[in-house]
């Protein structure tokens, strides 16, 4: 069986006054992709990880915690995908295994030794070294997002269908700047990448 497995880890956790606050949004955001909470798990503190069986939807998710991670001042994350085959399902994500798990674990050492936001492994390199590509791409805006901008990257998300006014009532803001915070947040490409990511990878893995 195909899957996919994020793993993750909170940069500049331990600069943050209080944890719990981030935490909790952690365990949020992970609960949000996966109410089965035996697919994701939080660990060491500041670790994490999670399994989405969809693969196609793991870029987003990925996106999706970045945003819940940098709605929070002086916070980011560093996220590692692998999407591969599953050869054994444990009571919890931590004890399965497969090279979906591997790849993951593997890419997020090399995230960290290349201070690197955002990588994918798959058994298909030319897949991986455009997608790559694309991320490296994403992230000069990614990485660079304001809480304000993470936020309402985090709403659209959970609103797919909600108009920039309504969005705005949500955090107290016209519509107008529900628009300028989206366009500062170069959402409309990190969709469209999100896209191309669901096109070749169900191209390639399925």
């Amino acid at each position: 069986m195909t899957t996919s497995v994020i793993t993750g880890d909170i940069i500049k956790s331990r600069t943050n006054l209080n944890p719990d606050v981030w935490i909790s949004a952690l365990k949020e955001a992970l609960s949000y992709l996966s109410p089965n909470n035996k697919y994701w798990n939080i660990y060491r503190g500041d670790s994490f990880q999670l399994e989405l069986s969809n693969f196609t939807e793991s870029f987003k998710a990925a996106v999706y915690i970045k945003a819940c991670i940098k709605s929070f001042r002086g916070l980011d994350v560093r996220i590692s995908i692998g999407i591969g085959e599953k050869t054994y399902e444990g009571n919890n994500v931590m004890e399965s295994n497969g090279e979906a798990f591997v790849f993951s674990g593997e890419t997020l050492e090399t995230l960290k030794k290349e201070k690197q936001n955002l990588r994918i492994k798959t058994n298909h390199k030319a897949l991986d070294d455009e997608l790559n590509l694309c991320f490296r791409l994403a992230l000069i805006a990614m990485d660079k997002w304001t809480v304000n901008a993470a936020e309402i990257v985090k709403l659209t998300m959970e609103h797919p269908k909600a108009l920039q006014s309504e969005l705005g009532q949500l955090v107290g803001i016209n519509q107008n700047a529900v628009s300028s915070r989206q366009k500062r947040a170069h959402l409309e490409e990190i969709f469209a990448l999100n896209r191309l990511y669901q096109e070749k990878t169900t191209h390639y893995l399925k």
